[in-house]
């Protein structure tokens, strides 16, 4: 089993900066993909961003150029720095784990982010 955590949730105004924090804990496969996501009231989830093990990053197309995700292996946890936040961006944000081979998928419970214009 693996268990995820998010923190670093909150209230911060347009153009503001949020750094999202989700640590693993459990029975961590190497070469788990971790990521990002999202859902905003009466919308889907979304992806916002996923990283590789080795380092290998992906982002929505919403979060191009604003949003950076990172890991710390050693730490088995993932981060998110969110800059230039908009409206738009309130949504809680999820972390997921995805197992290499398996294709199992964790969820964190999530962190709420609510951005005031």
């Amino acid at each position: 089993q693996v268990q995820l955590v998010e923190s670093g949730g909150g209230l911060v105004q347009a153009g503001g900066s949020l750094r999202l924090s989700c640590a693993a804990s459990g029975s961590i496969s190497s070469g788990s993909v971790m990521s990002w996501y999202r859902q905003a009231p009466g919308k889907q989830r979304e992806l916002v961003a996923a990283i590789t093990s080795g380092g290998v990053r992906n982002y929505g197309d919403a979060v191009k150029g604003r949003f950076t995700i990172s890991r710390d292996n050693a730490k088995n946890t993932v981060y998110l720095q969110m800059s230039s936040l908009k409206p738009e961006d309130t949504a809680v944000y999820y972390c997921k784990l995805r197992r290499p081979t398996s294709g199992i998928e964790y969820w964190g419970k999530g962190t709420l982010v609510t951005v005031s214009s």
